[in-house]
């Protein structure tokens, strides 16, 4: 049995892998916050692979049912039908993030909404992080992965930045209102406000939403006061990295005054 770790050749190369059976099966039970996602192999089932979807479960990690082929690629040592994707990144407890959040120099949480792609979270921690920003926010599921383009992007935001991951994003932000701090989402509409002249009582959570779809209705409505960056040119526009980064300078700048 080899629990070495091994590199898939594509994007995330840099991110770490663990095959085998027993080896997944002890961190599940052990440490299950370091497991992104299982991989396992289509038709294996046995007492020891129906005891680590229950912990899948329990623990509310991510697993997928693959082609014997798929894990080859991904580790062609040994792996038993079976392999975790690890996180790179450690994450933080949700509670300790809302109570650290108020004395951070920018008091603002950023909580992305299954942004999904690594460069633009990467990006949006690197401005968090230099802008004095207490933390970021992610679901558990349809987030992207925190793995070396995340890191790149992030140029050591990440090392240093504290993440929470939620297993429910609509229901963490209903706690940190409950701790005191102000929701706000990006949005259009009629109640909708000028980003560049509303004022937002700090400290606050700050709700960016996916690339294409924006901040899912159910989140949206945890989002007390919804803003969007007016446009001084006809333009569809600015993707979630740049709009983010507008939305932290204008908090920032805000807050200093």
């Amino acid at each position: 049995m080899n629990n070495s770790k091994c590199f898939p050749p594509r994007e995330e190369k840099e991110a770490p892998v663990l095959p085998g059976l027993k080896p997944v099966l002890e961190l599940l039970e052990r440490d299950p916050r370091r497991v992104d996602m299982v991989l396992i192999k289509k038709g294996l089932r046995t007492r020891e692979t129906e005891r680590l979807l229950d912990l899948c479960r329990t623990a509310s990690v991510r697993f997928s049912l693959v082609e014997a082929r798929a894990l080859d690629r991904l580790c062609p040592r040994t792996h038993q039908g079976v392999i975790a994707r690890l996180l790179d990144t450690g994450f933080t407890d949700f509670k300790a993030l809302l109570e650290l959040a108020p004395s951070a120099p920018l008091p603002v949480l950023l909580a992305l909404d299954q942004v999904q792609d690594p460069g633009n979270v990467g990006t949006l921690a690197r401005t968090l992080y230099a802008l004095g920003g207490a933390g970021m926010i992610l679901p558990q599921h349809n987030s992207a992965y925190l793995g070396g383009a995340a890191r790149r992007s992030a140029a050591g935001a990440l090392e240093r930045l504290p993440v929470a991951r939620v297993a429910n994003l609509a229901r963490a932000l209903d706690e940190a209102e409950e701790a005191g701090l102000t929701i706000c989402g990006t949005a259009l509409g009629a109640d909708s406000r000028d980003a560049f002249t509303a004022r937002i009582p700090l400290p606050a959570v700050l709700v960016l939403g996916n690339e294409g779809k924006g901040v899912r209705p159910g989140v949206l409505k945890r989002c007390g006061l919804r803003l969007h960056i007016p446009m001084a040119r006809a333009f569809d526009s600015l993707n979630v990295a740049q709009a983010g980064a507008v939305l932290l300078g204008l908090l920032a700048r805000q807050h200093s005054a």
